[in-house]
């Protein structure tokens, strides 16, 4: 029998597990040294040989004895930067191995985005298992690019794979990834720029890379003078990633142009392994994350674990992002650890946290955002705080669907429109698009800010830098609910169904979701928490890999995807949906010409009319987490 000091004890243990990402933190000490390999040329099977490093259990100056698993990383980001993981993983009983992608710092070949990874990995799987300190298994380690090497070589069956943890990793790139809904995403611009002088053959020239470091110095004035044309800017100087860029930024249809990582075409490719899968409500790759998780849970046996948090690119150990704060167990305070217990239970068999306990507990993992008091930080940030949550599935099976109309006078309410036409219009100008004020971006990098911000303009952003709310602009249209007499849950994939009509042959129409927080004497302005945002380009509403120009003043009901959320709209707050046709540097913007993608060489003002009737029932569907009075019991 428990004695009530134990029972106070495991009480509170429990209480900061399930809370946060465990107190014991699972920090098992090391047991090794270390011993370094580096710079080995491993040759893959068309004999370009990539730069490897090696990290090794070791006995004072000598490998240790016996044969153990490998922690693979496969990064375009130099290998170099991968000594604090080998170094902690070889000293606690694994092999560490870094390298460096085809074409990237210290390997040959030629880079290609993401399409020599997958037979890559299979060859560098193949040299682990021929090294005397490998005992065949291997599990993987990355975030992003480094996260889609691992896509890729369990897509490929790469042998020896055992198990992967995937961070807001890149997949699926033609839905929701580097083109979303045919608009293409400048983020991927953006990494071209700055990494063709990075670590690129073309690089290797301090001539050359000095040339390509200044275009990416200059590359705000660049981004105002797409499209990008072959040979007319110093990208040529680096031809794979120009070649590259220019095709990706052409290529609007979500066809074979981009097959590679696309794991939502073939989820049963995928290799039948324990998969951990991470990502963030505003991570750039959120979609893919909670997608994935929904594909290949029903394709392999895994099991695939997901965790979501409140965060931004690569940043899971951060709990603030942009203008808000999450509260201190929103991050995880040490990224090696916890995965050490995932890699110490799937690779060496030890029965520990894994399906016992916080993050291992339950399949699915979220941060459920929303529910701090709405003050100022000491920081000056808005508390809009959260808390964990342990689920069985994604989608939550007790989701409530729940259609909020778009209608006139710019209500959003779950009543339906009246009959009768109605509509409201605005005009859309090329070159003056709607500014990007946070949101699920990547690779910001001085041209877009990450995360959670007030939709209002200031310092942080290069187009937009006037304290002036972007609700101020005649080419949004705001639509927002009476304040809540309640708290509302919304956790789940949202999508607005837009009926539209353009003047132009072709356009976009992006939707935004907010959290309208009341003015308060923290915050006398109220404070427009953006939660999540989505497009559509109009030639391919009907199809996402052919192009049909519309029928101008025809209308079309688009389907506007937005990202996956988990947040509480408090009682006295109000729940806001802006439709607009631009969201740049976001996007890229649509000419209205209906010219050929990244070829246009004119703009055009287009007249864009939202419809809002009994016959044209716009709308955002949000999936609504019935409260506790009305929660069907919970499984035993």
């Amino acid at each position: 029998m428990r004695t009530p000091a134990r029972r106070i004890i495991l009480f509170i243990l429990a209480s900061l597990t399930s809370s946060g990402l465990a107190p014991r933190a699972f920090c098992r000490a090391p047991e090794f040294g270390v011993l370094t390999q580096t710079n080995i040329m491993v040759p893959m099977r068309d004999g370009v040989r990539l730069a490897t490093d090696v990290y090794l259990p070791g006995k004072g100056d000598a490998a240790a004895e016996g044969k153990f698993p490998t922690i693979l990383t496969r990064t375009p980001y130099n290998k170099n930067g991968s000594a604090g993981p080998g170094r902690y993983f070889a000293a606690r009983g694994y092999a560490f191995v870094a390298q460096d992608t085809r074409g990237r710092f210290g390997s040959e070949g030629v880079w290609h985005w993401m399409t020599d990874d997958g037979r890559d990995g299979c060859d560098c799987a193949e040299w682990i298992a021929r090294q005397p300190w490998s005992d065949g298994k291997i599990g993987t380690l990355g975030t992003s690019y480094v996260g889609g090497t691992q896509h890729a070589m369990a897509l490929d069956n790469a042998p020896g794979l055992a198990t992967v943890i995937p961070v807001d990793a890149v997949s699926n790139m033609g839905r929701q990834g580097m083109r979303n809904a045919g608009a293409f995403e400048l983020r991927f611009w953006n990494w071209i720029m700055l990494n063709a002088g990075r670590g690129s053959r073309a690089a290797q020239d301090p001539a050359t890379g000095s040339a390509l470091a200044e275009m990416a110095t200059n590359r705000l004035e660049y981004l105002r003078l797409l499209p990008l044309r072959q040979g007319a800017t110093p990208l040529r100087l680096a031809p794979e990633f120009e070649e590259w860029l220019i095709g990706a930024m052409g290529h609007g249809a979500d066809d074979g142009f981009w097959a590679q990582n696309n794991i939502l075409a073939q989820p049963a490719r995928y290799k039948d392994i324990p998969v951990y899968l991470v990502g963030g409500w505003y991570d750039s790759w959120g979609g893919n994350t909670t997608a994935n998780f929904m594909a290949l849970n029903k394709a392999i046996k895994g099991p695939v674990f997901l965790i979501m948090g409140p965060w931004i690119h690569g940043e899971q150990d951060k709990s603030q992002h942009g203008q808000v704060a999450f509260g201190k167990e929103a991050a995880i305070p040490d990224a090696l650890a916890w995965r050490l217990e995932w890699y110490d239970h799937w690779l060496k068999g030890i029965d520990n946290a894994v399906g016992r306990a916080a993050p291992f507990a339950r399949r699915v993992r979220i941060f459920v955002m929303g529910t701090g008091d709405g003050r100022r930080t000491e920081t000056g940030l808005l508390n809009h705080g959260g808390s964990w949550r342990d689920e069985d599935e994604w989608p939550l099976a007790r989701t409530r669907p729940t259609p909020f109309y778009l209608r006139p006078g710019g209500d959003l309410s779950t009543a339906a429109p009246d009959a009768g036409s109605d509509s409201t219009s605005f005009q859309f100008d090329p070159r003056d698009p709607v500014p990007t004020l946070g949101g699920n971006i990547s690779s910001g990098d001085g041209i877009m800010q990450q995360g959670a911000w007030d939709q209002r303009g200031g310092p942080a952003f290069w187009n937009w830098p006037k304290p002036i709310p972007l609700s101020a602009r005649n080419d949004i249209l705001v639509f927002r609910t009476e304040p809540l007499e309640k708290d509302l849950e919304v956790t789940g994939e949202i999508e607005v169904r837009l009926w539209a009509a353009s003047s132009a042959p072709d356009t976009d129409f992006t939707a935004k979701l907010i959290d309208v927080y009341p003015a308060s004497p923290d915050f006398p302005g109220g404070f427009d928490l953006n939660i999540g945002d989505g497009i559509a380009r109009a030639r391919f509403r009907e199809c996402p890999s052919e192009e049909r120009p519309m029928e101008p003043g025809r209308a079309h009901e688009f389907t506007i995807r937005l990202y996956p959320t988990s947040n509480v709209f408090k009682r006295g707050h109000r729940i806001r949906v802006d439709i607009s046709s631009s969201n740049f540097p976001r996007f890229d913007v649509n000419p209205n010409t209906g010219e050929p993608l990244n070829n246009h060489r004119r703009t055009a003002i287009a007249t864009n009319t939202v419809l809002h009737d009994a016959d044209h029932p716009s709308r955002i569907i949000l999936p609504v987490i019935p409260g506790p009075e009305t929660r069907p019991p919970s499984r035993p």
